[in-house]
């Protein structure tokens, strides 16, 4: 399985942005996924996760700013991630919850800065 996360860029402070994350194998579920993210010289880091009830779990940092949505017909997950912080500066990946080893992706870069 390949999973390939896409719509990183450059954004101010205060900017918004919309990640989204595709699988390259149909029959793919997106079932149990969860965002990742990994800053700089640190460890990678829960983002957010969509429980087996459906409901969405996300780290203290990001709460209230980002929201982790699908779209099943399109096997898409998405992230949008508004009111970014320098410190949301990272890349992001998306994966199993919780991950699975062989899943990681490229990542897509978020940079936030003026």
């Amino acid at each position: 399985v390949q999973l390939v996360e896409s719509g990183g860029d450059l954004v101010q402070p205060g900017g918004s942005l919309r990640l989204s994350c595709a699988a390259s194998t149909s029959g793919f579920s997106i079932d149990a996924m969860g965002w990742y993210r990994q800053a700089p010289g640190k460890e990678r880091e829960f983002v957010a996760r969509r429980t087996a009830l459906g409901t969405i779990v996300y780290a203290e940092s990001v709460k209230g700013r980002f929201t982790m949505s699908r779209d099943n017909a399109k096997k898409t997950l998405y992230l949008q991630m508004n009111s970014l912080k320098p410190e949301d500066t990272a890349v992001y990946y998306c994966n199993r919850y919780p991950p699975i080893s062989t899943y990681w992706g490229q990542g897509t870069q978020v940079t936030v800065s003026s």
